[in-house]
């Protein structure tokens, strides 16, 4: 993968971890089948790594709720053998370093971990899964299920409340346009971004599951993911009202910022 591609992946879902906290304890109740509320703490763990080695791996974190429970989210876009022993090494680092034991205490936590594909990577398994073999001790399996994004339908990502991912639903056209970019086709990309994903944020912001500012940096995310991928297609113009509405945003943004 290019360094230019890895990038603009790499920053829209960091962007999507540090939405606000209602999106993230959203994300994590449905990526993990918890109920955190809403009022609940989140701390920030980064995970670092050479980006020449793990080309395939996007920006993941350890996330700890209420300075107790770890998540390990990672996305990816394509496939690699190193994923479990990734995984794994990561949630090694976390138990070692950032979740010391207290006295007397004798457990040695490691986050949950989920790993979503974000593109159509084909046989993928539904579940990662090593042997942990410790000698004459036991052995057990660490597993690591993994979540199709492109098999979940919008419907799906209002119900489980992460519809922040759905920018990324713009990777559903990206095989089909490249091979042809009929007029069926263009219609297509049209009513995916205007009713799949601008009219999920909508739905979503009217249910309280985002805020507002999520809503508004989640349709300049989609404007820019959309930029990337399809603008240099020749003849390929914006959806109507797409870019007048990123424009206005991002005039807001910068007015905030000064």
């Amino acid at each position: 993968m290019e360094k230019e591609i890895y990038h603009v992946y790499n920053e829209a879902f960091k962007t999507i971890l540090t939405l606000s906290s209602t999106a993230v304890i959203n994300l994590i109740n449905g990526l993990y089948d918890t109920d955190y509320t809403l009022d609940s703490t989140i701390d920030y763990n980064w995970t670092e790594f050479d980006e020449e080695e793990y080309p395939r791996t996007l920006a993941d974190t350890v996330i700890t709720i209420n300075h107790q429970y770890s998540y390990h989210v990672e996305a990816r876009l394509q496939k690699g053998d190193d994923l479990v022993f990734r995984v794994f090494e990561c949630g090694d680092y976390h138990a070692n370093h950032r979740n010391q034991p207290a006295s007397g205490e004798d457990t040695f936590s490691f986050p949950q971990p989920r790993v979503i594909y974000l593109y159509a990577v084909e046989n993928i398994p539904y579940e990662y899964s090593v042997t942990l073999d410790i000698g004459k001790t036991e052995s057990f399996q660490y597993s690591i299920p993994v979540i199709k994004y492109l098999n979940t339908s919008p419907e799906e990502l209002t119900r489980r409340k992460i519809v922040i991912l759905v920018p990324f639903l713009l990777l559903k056209l990206r095989d089909v346009m490249k091979k042809e970019r009929s007029p069926e086709n263009l219609e297509a990309l049209k009513n995916l971004i205007q009713k799949d994903i601008l009219g999920s944020i909508d739905t979503n912001l009217a249910l309280g599951n985002i805020t507002l500012s999520d809503a508004e940096k989640l349709k300049c995310m989609t404007y820019q993911l959309y930029r990337h991928l399809y603008a240099h297609y020749d003849g390929m113009k914006v959806p109507g009202g797409m870019m007048e509405e990123y424009e206005a945003l991002a005039g807001e943004e910068n007015t905030k910022e000064k």
